[in-house]
């Protein structure tokens, strides 16, 4: 079982899914680690109530990059209802990780709340700013670079 998450770990550095930007997009957030200044940006297309497109890019170390790449392929191709019921989930699951090992799943779990929550701001007003989420969990800076 290991070696098969290491497997998918090494898989999603090496071929990062979904890093990019979407030039159109029905929703947009930010996460962002105040501690560190780390940032990820998640933005999403729907098609038929789905999540038809997703991508992220960050400012942040490469397991950052790992946990956005696994984050949107498993989002991709659900409801929004689905894709914030997993995230909920994956933050729930964090709370047994050690902090400085789950702030980058929770950044990238932050900026795609801060995305629904400006999707749900663009019905109201079609010219709503891209909101931000803070994140907690404090990333150990000895690991942390400006990848990407």
């Amino acid at each position: 079982m290991q070696d098969e998450m290491v497997s998918v770990f090494i898989d999603h550095m090496n071929s990062p899914r979904n890093y990019g930007k979407l030039e159109s997009y029905d929703g947009c957030g930010i996460g962002k680690n105040p501690q560190n200044g780390e940032s990820v940006i998640v933005y999403f297309k729907l098609k038929d109530a789905l999540i038809n497109e997703i991508a992220y890019q960050v400012k942040a170390c490469s397991t950052t990059v790992v946990s956005g790449s696994i984050f949107t392929d498993t989002v991709k191709g659900v409801s929004l209802l689905e894709a914030q019921t997993l995230t909920n989930i994956m933050l729930e699951s964090l709370e047994s990780v050690p902090e400085e090992e789950a702030a980058c799943s929770e950044i990238v779990a932050a900026a795609f709340l801060a995305a629904l929550e400006h999707y749900e701001n663009l019905k109201i007003d079609k010219d709503a700013l891209m909101v931000t989420k803070l994140t907690a969990k404090e990333c150990n800076p000895e690991i942390a670079d400006e990848s990407k």
